[in-house]
C-alpha cells in the first residue's frame, strides 16, 4: 500500500556507507521487505516493491497488494508527490507490464524520475526486459543488480531480490508451482509415535510460523494416510482436530486444499469435506472408488482423475491452473515421491527437543532408494532459527536459478556476435532434433563432407559422428584407426556419441592428446560445413539474428547450458559466431550487388 510522508525520511545504511554501492543496496533491499508486505493476506503472486529517493532520503514507497490492484510504483509516485523530479526509484524486480499497459513505466517518467535502479528482471520470458528497454528509451538510467553494478554489498541486496520472489522464480524455471516441504520431528527423527498420535511434537510458536506458510501458499497438499491418520480414532473427530489445512493467522488469503490419494479409501467424515470457507481438491487415479467421487461432489469436493497418479503430473496440472506456490503438509511416503520426482525446492523443518523412540515410528521422509551417505542430498543456503523450544531448519534443494542466464557472458556475446544485445535478447533453446530449431543439434541427420588427413573428401553421417571419431584421428597406433572406422559407421549419431564417449572412459591413452586444445574447432569446422552446404539449414541459423542461442543439455556443461545456466554453452557460441559470419557474408555480397548496380 502506498505511504505517506509528512516530510523526507531519513534511512541510514547500517553497512559501509562509505562504498559507492551501499545506499543503492540498501534502497533496493528496503523494497524487498515491503514487496512482501501482502504475504498471507492475499493469493501468491510477484511481490513488487518501490521506493523513492532522493540525495538519500525516501520520499515515497509502495507495494503491490494484489493482483490487480494499483502498482507499487504508481503508489511510490502519489506518496512522493513533486519530490519525484530528479529522484531515483529502487525497485526489487522490474516492473510487469503485460499487454502493452505500461502504467507502472509511465508513472515513473511522468513523475520526473531520472534514474531507476532494479534488483532483478522479470523472470517470465513474455515481460522480461521489457520494462527495461522501456525506461531506458524513455532516458532514464536503468542500473540492474549483478550486471550494471556488482560487488559484494550488491550480491546482498540481489539475494533478498531473489529470495522474496522466489516462487515466481522457481515456478518459471521448473515449470511447476514452487513447492515447499513442511515437517515437524522429534529429536529422534519420528513424526509420530508408534500408535500414529502425534498432537502435538512441535510447539505452539511454531504451529503459529506454519499457519504463515499456509497463508504464503496457494495450496496445502496431504496424502491419503495424513487424512487417514488425523480423523482416526472418533475423538479426533469429536475434538475437531483432523486436519482443516486453513491459515487460520488473521489474514484474509485462505489456501486450498489437495488430497492425492490414489484409491481413495478416505473417511466419509472429515472437515476436509466442509467447503464453506475453502476449497478442497481430491486428486486420484482414474476409476478409484467411483461412489465416494459421487460422495466427494454431492459435498462441493473437486474430484480431478489421472491415468497414473504421480506427484510431477499432479504439480504440471496445478501449474497449468495458474497456483504460484504450495505446502506439503505430507507423510513419507508422499514427501519421498515428491523429492524423488524433483519438484520440492525447499525444505522446513521443525525439529523438537523430544524422543519418542518406536521402531516403527513414522519419519519425514520415506525411501529415496539411497544406500550411501555420499548420496545423500544437501540443503543449499539453509539457515537455523530458534523458535520456543524448537529448532526450525530451512534451506533448497535445488539451486537458485538465474532469472537471467548469461550464455555467454555480456562480453562474449557482444564480441562472438555485434547484432546481440546483451541481457534484452531472445533466448533461443535447441537440443533434441525434434524441437522447433532442433537442425541446430549436432546430433541431427545432415550427412557433411570434410577432408582427411590426405586431403580426399569422406562422407559423416553427421557432425557428432565426425567430431567422436576425431577424438582419435592421428594417433599412430592401428587400434585407434579401427575406432574411427566404427563410429564413421554407427548407424546414428547416437551410437556414435555412445561408442566416442565409451571408448574415451575405456582408454583414454588412445585418445590424442591435444583433444583438448582442438575439440572446439573441430566442432566449429563440422558446423560450418554443414550450415554451408545446407541452404535452409543456413537461413534457419540467419533468421535468429539477434538472439542467445543455447544447446539446452541439462547435464553437458561443455558444449550445452546445463540445467539452470551454469554451462558454457560452446555448441550455442559456435552458431551464433557462424551466424555472425554469414550475416557478414551475406551483407557484403548484397553491398557488392548494390555497388554493380
Amino acid at each position: 500500500m502506498a505511504a505517506s510522508f509528512p516530510s523526507p525520511i531519513i534511512c541510514k545504511a547500517t553497512t559501509n556507507n562509505n562504498h559507492p554501492h551501499a545506499l543503492d543496496s540498501f534502497h533496493v533491499r528496503r523494497a524487498a521487505e515491503i514487496a512482501d508486505k501482502s504475504a498471507g493476506f492475499t493469493s501468491p503472486h510477484p511481490n513488487f516493491g518501490c521506493v523513492i529517493a532522493t540525495a538519500g532520503k525516501v520520499v515515497g514507497e509502495g507495494y503491490l497488494y494484489a493482483q490487480g490492484t494499483k502498482p507499487a510504483e504508481v503508489q511510490a509516485v502519489e506518496a512522493a508527490g513533486e519530490l519525484c523530479r530528479g529522484a531515483t526509484a529502487y525497485l526489487n524486480m522490474e516492473p510487469g507490464d503485460c499487454h502493452g499497459d505500461r502504467t507502472a513505466v509511465s508513472a515513473l517518467v511522468k513523475a520526473g524520475i531520472t534514474r531507476a535502479v532494479v534488483g532483478i528482471r522479470h523472470p517470465l520470458q513474455h515481460l522480461r526486459s521489457h520494462a527495461l528497454r522501456a525506461m531506458r528509451s524513455e532516458g532514464l538510467q536503468v542500473d540492474v543488480l549483478g550486471e550494471d553494478l556488482k560487488s559484494k554489498i550488491v550480491e546482498e541486496a540481489l539475494k533478498s531480490c531473489l529470495i522474496v520472489n522466489a516462487p515466481l522464480i522457481y515456478r518459471a524455471a521448473s515449470r511447476v508451482p514452487f513447492s515447499v516441504l513442511k515437517y515437524a520431528m522429534t529429536l529422534d527423527g519420528k513424526i509420530a509415535a508408534s500408535s500414529g498420535h502425534a498432537s502435538w511434537i512441535s510447539s505452539k510458536e511454531s504451529r503459529y510460523r506454519v499457519f504463515e506458510l499456509r497463508g504464503r501458499s496457494d495450496a496445502i497438499v496431504v496424502g491419503g494416510n495424513t487424512v487417514r491418520k488425523d480423523i482416526l480414532p472418533f475423538l479426533h473427530f469429536l475434538l475437531n482436530i483432523d486436519p482443516r489445512l486453513t491459515a487460520r493467522h488473521g489474514g484474509g488469503h485462505v489456501p486450498i486444499r489437495i488430497v492425492m490419494s490414489r484409491t481413495l479409501n478416505l473417511p466419509e467424515v472429515a472437515n476436509l469435506w466442509d467447503v464453506s470457507s475453502v476449497p478442497t481438491i481430491v486428486v486420484t487415479q482414474r476409476g478409484a472408488r467411483k461412489s465416494f467421487q459421487k460422495f466427494l461432489a454431492s459435498k462441493g469436493v473437486e474430484v480431478v482423475e489421472f491415468d497414473i497418479l504421480n506427484t510431477r503430473d499432479v504439480m504440471e496440472y496445478f501449474y497449468d491452473r495458474g497456483y504460484l506456490s504450495i505446502l506439503w503438509e505430507c507423510g513419507g511416503t508422499l514427501a519421498a515421491s515428491a523429492i524423488s520426482s524433483g519438484i520440492i525446492h525447499k525444505v522446513f523443518a521443525f525439529v523438537a527437543p523430544k524422543i519418542i523412540g518406536g521402531k516403527n515410528a513414522p519419519t519425514p521422509v520415506g525411501e529415496l532408494g539411497m544406500v550411501e551417505m555420499t548420496q545423500a542430498l544437501d540443503l543449499i543456503d539453509f539457515s537455523y532459527e530458534q523458535i520456543g523450544p524448537d529448532m526450525l531448519i530451512s534451506g533448497f534443494l535445488q539451486p537458485f536459478p538465474d532469472p537471467t542466464p548469461v550464455i555467454p557472458s555480456v562480453d562474449e556475446t557482444y564480441a562472438i556476435d555485434p547484432s546481440v544485445t546483451p541481457y534484452e535478447s531472445i533466448i533461443i533453446f535447441f537440443y533434441k532434433t525434434w524441437d522447433l530449431y532442433g537442425a541446430f543439434s549436432n546430433f541431427s541427420p545432415h550427412p557433411i563432407q570434410m577432408p582427411d588427413e590426405n586431403g580426399d573428401y569422406q562422407t559423416w553421417s553427421s557432425v557428432e559422428h565426425y567430431y567422436q571419431a576425431h577424438k582419435f584421428v592421428g594417433v599412430n597406433d592401428p587400434v585407434p584407426r579401427d575406432f574411427v572406422e566404427d563410429i564413421k559407421s554407427a548407424k546414428s549419431p547416437e551410437e556414435a556419441a555412445r561408442m566416442g564417449r565409451t571408448i574415451q572412459r575405456q582408454h583414454p591413452d588412445l585418445v590424442r592428446s591435444d583433444w583438448d586444445a582442438v575439440k572446439i574447432d573441430v566442432m566449429y569446422r563440422a558446423l560450418k560445413c554443414k550450415f554451408s552446404i545446407y541452404p535452409h539449414l543456413n537461413s534457419m541459423l540467419v533468421s535468429t539474428a539477434g538472439s542467445v542461442l543455447v544447446e539446452a543439455s541439462p547435464h553437458d556443461l561443455f558444449w550445452g547450458g546445463g540445467r539452470d545456466g551454469e554451462g558454457l554453452n560452446y555448441l550455442g557460441r559456435l552458431l551464433m559466431q557462424l551466424r555472425s559470419e554469414f550475416l557478414g557474408e551475406s551483407l557484403t555480397s548484397s553491398e557488392s550487388s548494390f555497388l554493380a548496380l
